[in-house]
C-alpha cells in the first residue's frame, strides 16, 4: 500500500471505529450536502488560514467539532437535529476537509484557538460545544484556554494522552507502526504534496499527542457531559478518569458501542446530548446519590 492510501486508511479506520462492516460500509458510501453546502458554505481568515464552515438554525450558539482527518459532512445525523433549537456552527479543522493549510505546524492547541478565533468572528461570546474523538481534545482545550467561551460541553472519544493506558493497545501500535513507516516514506519522496504532508501530521498527532495532565482540566468550568463506548479505541477507564477531573461533569458509557457514537448511536447520542444542554446542571452529592 502507498504512503499516501496507508494514511488515509488509518484516519478513516479511527474515524468510524466499529464491529459491524457491512453497517460501516453503507454509512461510508453514504452522501451528504453538509460540508458542501453552497448555499451556506463559507471561508473566514483565521490565524493564517482561509477556515471552511457552515451555519445552520437559529437560537444559542452550538459548535460541533468533528476527529482526525473528518469534516462537517460526519455530523450529518446531528445537523438536522440540533439546528431546531440551536445556531449550529461547523467547521473543517486546519489541514481537514475544505480548510486548506499549507503551514508547516499542527498540534491540538492551534485547532482549538482556530475554533475560538472562528467564534470571534462570527461575533459569537459563549457557545455550547460537542466534540467527537480529537474534536473532543479540542472541546475541552478551547474550555480550559477560553473558559468565557463555553457554556457547556460534550465530548465522545477523547482523550488526555496518547500511550496504551488511554488508548486500545491493539490501535495505539498499529497507529504507530503506520507513522513510522509514512514518515520514512514521505522523506524519501523528492517533493510531496501539502496533502501527504498533512495526513502525515494528521498521523502524527495521533501517536505523539496530546498532553493534557488531569490537574489541567480543573480549569474547565462548564458543566460537561464525557462520553465513551465500553469498547471505544479510547478506554473506558481513561473516560472515567477525565471525568472525574472535571468539577461540574456527568459520564455516560454506552453499552456494546465503540468510537463511532455520533453515527452508530445518533438517536441516543442526540438525545441525550439535547437533554444535557438544555436542562441545569444538577450537583450530586449527599442523599442524592441514591437517586
Amino acid at each position: 500500500m502507498k504512503p499516501f492510501k496507508a494514511i488515509l486508511a488509518v484516519l478513516l479506520a479511527l474515524t468510524f471505529f466499529n464491529a459491524n462492516a457491512q453497517q460501516k460500509d453503507t454509512l461510508l458510501k453514504k452522501n451528504t450536502i453538509y460540508g458542501n453546502n453552497k448555499a451556506v458554505g463559507k471561508y473566514a481568515d483565521i490565524r493564517g488560514f482561509k477556515m471552511y464552515y457552515e451555519v445552520y438554525g437559529k437560537g444559542e450558539p452550538l459548535l460541533i467539532i468533528h476527529g482526525n482527518g473528518g469534516s462537517i459532512g460526519d455530523f450529518r445525523y446531528q445537523i438536522p437535529y440540533f439546528a431546531k433549537n440551536y445556531m449550529v456552527i461547523l467547521a473543517d479543522s486546519r489541514k481537514q476537509g475544505k480548510s486548506t493549510d499549507a503551514t508547516d505546524s499542527l498540534s491540538y492547541e492551534m485547532m482549538a484557538d482556530d475554533l475560538n478565533g472562528l467564534l470571534d468572528n462570527l461575533k459569537v461570546k459563549s457557545a455550547n460545544v460537542i466534540g467527537w474523538s480529537d474534536g473532543g481534545i479540542e472541546g475541552l482545550l478551547l474550555a480550559m484556554r477560553n473558559p468565557d467561551k463555553v457554556k457547556k460541553l460534550a465530548v465522545t472519544g477523547a482523550n488526555l494522552w496518547p500511550d496504551t493506558t488511554a488508548v486500545d493497545n491493539y490501535v495505539a501500535d498499529f497507529v504507530m507502526k503506520q507513522n513510522i513507516v509514512g514518515a520514512d516514506s514521505v522523506k524519501k519522496m523528492k517533493n510531496p504534496s501539502v496533502e501527504i504532508k498533512n495526513q502525515l501530521k494528521l498521523l502524527h498527532l495521533l501517536s505523539y499527542e496530546p498532553h493534557i495532565t488531569r490537574e489541567a482540566l480543573h480549569k474547565i468550568s462548564c458543566p460537561t457531559l464525557v462520553i465513551g463506548g465500553d469498547h471505544d479505541v479510547i478506554k473506558a477507564e481513561h473516560t472515567l478518569a477525565i471525568a472525574k477531573s472535571i468539577p461540574q461533569s456527568y459520564l455516560w458509557i454506552l453499552p456494546n458501542s465503540g468510537h463511532s457514537t455520533p453515527i452508530f448511536y445518533r438517536d441516543m447520542f442526540n438525545q441525550v446530548i439535547g437533554d444535557f444542554l438544555s436542562k441545569p446542571y444538577r450537583k450530586i452529592e449527599g442523599w442524592k446519590v441514591l437517586e
